[in-house]
């Protein structure tokens, strides 16, 4: 079984306002561009003009990661992937970026240096892999 979403989008890196806003609306659901802006405006410490709000969704629109609707004279955002798989997808990337090294002296030097508890949890990932890989076998 595979946790990563067929669907990515076109563009994983983010700024910190295209973060801020995406968090924003996976919180929420589905929300406006009024009901993003007021929500960071509700700390006293920020500023925000309503553009700078309208230009982000436009940019995570167009990167791939939210898609809007019309009703009535208002547009609504919502996520095009949950939280929990865009997680997964980065840190598939990030997982494969680090292994394209493609020296195992290095990923093994690193993995020696990690804590009991980490060194515990690549185990019990390489035994899950073990029985994932079998199950295909059985499958087949």
């Amino acid at each position: 079984m595979s946790f990563l979403p067929k669907y990515r989008p076109e563009k994983l890196s983010l700024g910190f306002l295209e973060e801020e806003v995406l968090e924003i609306i996976w919180d929420l659901g589905s929300a406006s561009a009024k009901d993003i802006h007021e929500r960071i405006l509700a700390d006293p410490e920020r500023e925000l003009a309503y553009a700078s709000v309208m230009t982000v969704l436009q940019r995570l629109t167009k990167k791939g990661w939210l898609k809007y609707v019309k009703k009535s004279r208002c547009f609504y955002w919502t996520p095009l992937i949950s939280k929990e798989q865009a997680k997964a997808i980065k840190s598939y990337e990030q997982l494969n970026n680090f292994l394209a090294i493609s020296n195992p002296d290095v990923v093994a030097s690193f993995a020696d240096s990690l804590d009991t508890a980490s060194v515990e949890q690549i185990q019990a990932i390489a035994d899950r892999l073990t029985q994932i890989r079998q199950q295909r076998g059985e499958d087949k």
